[in-house]
Parts: C-alpha cells; sequence; structure tokens
C-alpha cells in the first residue's frame, strides 16, 4: 500500500472511532478494535515514509 492510501485508511478509520465513541464510550469494545486497526496504520505509514526518507538520503550521497 502507497502512503497516500494509508492516509486516506488513517483518515476513515479515525473519523469512524471518532462516531463510534461519540455513540458509546472510548472504552467499548468496537472503539478499542477500531482503535488499534488505526495504530497499526499509522505504525505503517511512519515505517513507510521513513524508509522512503532513509533511501533519499542514502541517494544524494
Amino acid at each position: 500500500m502507497k502512503a497516500e492510501q494509508i492516509l486516506d485508511h488513517i483518515e476513515q478509520y479515525r473519523q469512524k472511532m471518532m462516531i463510534l465513541a461519540s455513540r458509546s464510550s472510548m472504552v467499548d469494545t468496537e472503539v478499542v478494535e477500531v482503535s488499534s486497526k488505526l495504530d497499526i496504520l499509522i505504525n505503517q505509514y511512519l515505517h513507510l515514509t521513513r524508509s522512503e526518507s532513509l533511501t533519499d538520503r542514502r541517494a544524494l550521497k
């Protein structure tokens, strides 16, 4: 998955989590599941963008 796609998914899961939390609570099982998926997506994005950044820096040397 590309960085832009991951960002789109992050935004979708963020919105979903906020809607669910507003209807129940932040400790609701479904909210926690969506939050966990959001965490995974954020980590994927950070890993991907950091890897690309390192590759770019190495290419400049």
